[in-house]
């Protein structure tokens, strides 16, 4: 059984535990390591490696304290490149090319964002289990079949947009910029209709946006679209 624990979520940090009761990992270093060790308990010596999606900062602040701490990290060559990480901790790695840790074998798969080799992943484990992991994309390209957890951004929707851009809240150069990088709610929605949802036991909705989402909104649209329990942290 997989457990999702979400230690950040948002503009200004993203990083989540993940274990099938095996082998622990991390999504995304968004955060200060120290951060990540008392969220956790102090409890991080179990954790197996680190997948990261893309190098901007929310996502992978903490990536230098994870390598320096022994903790093997796995990310595009692009994206270490932006970094500026190298070592025999940094694990290069290429879409739609599997790898494994542990139990989990872990397949790369190409997104779409304003940055140099962003990836999300699908994660399977020994028990048929299958967690899809995606944000900071405007679109997902692929179909999944058999999927038992969605872990998906749901940054903004755009009629919210709209409203603070025409209210003045949002400058109009914004919208422009998230139609392009970052998952709305109404592609979510249009995702997730694409998908065999039969085995998923949960959803949860990453990233929301501080001004252009809305929480409990996004919860039940999402819920009563595919009758899933969805978490947003």
């Amino acid at each position: 059984m997989i457990e999702v624990k979400a230690l950040a979520s948002s503009s200004k940090g993203n990083c989540y535990h993940i274990t099938d009761g095996k082998t622990p990992l991390l999504l995304e270093a968004g955060i200060k390591f120290k951060e990540i060790q008392r969220k956790l308990d102090f409890q991080t010596s179990k954790i197996k490696a680190c997948l990261i999606t893309h190098e901007h900062k929310d996502h992978c602040a903490g990536v230098q304290d994870m390598l320096k701490n022994g903790k093997n990290c796995y990310m595009s060559k692009g994206t270490a490149e932006a970094i500026g990480v190298e070592g025999p901790r940094v694990k290069p790695i290429k879409a739609r090319e599997s790898f494994t840790v542990g139990t989990w074998t872990i397949m790369p798969f190409e997104v779409e964002h304003d940055v140099s080799e962003p990836l999300g992943f699908l994660l399977a484990n020994e028990d048929g289990d299958k967690l899809l992991f995606a944000t900071d994309t405007y679109y997902i390209r692929y179909k999944f079949k058999g999927l038992t957890h969605i872990l998906c951004e749901c940054n903004y929707s755009l009629d919210i947009l709209n409203k603070n851009i025409a209210a003045g809240y949002v400058p109009k150069v914004m919208k422009k910029r998230l139609l392009r990088s970052h998952f709305s709610l109404e592609n979510v929605k249009e995702f997730l209709k694409a998908n065999d949802l039969q085995k998923v036991r949960e959803i949860w909705l990453l990233h929301l946006s501080d001004n252009n989402s809305d929480e409990r909104r996004f919860k039940d649209e999402i819920q009563a679209l595919t009758g899933k329990p969805v978490y947003v942290p």
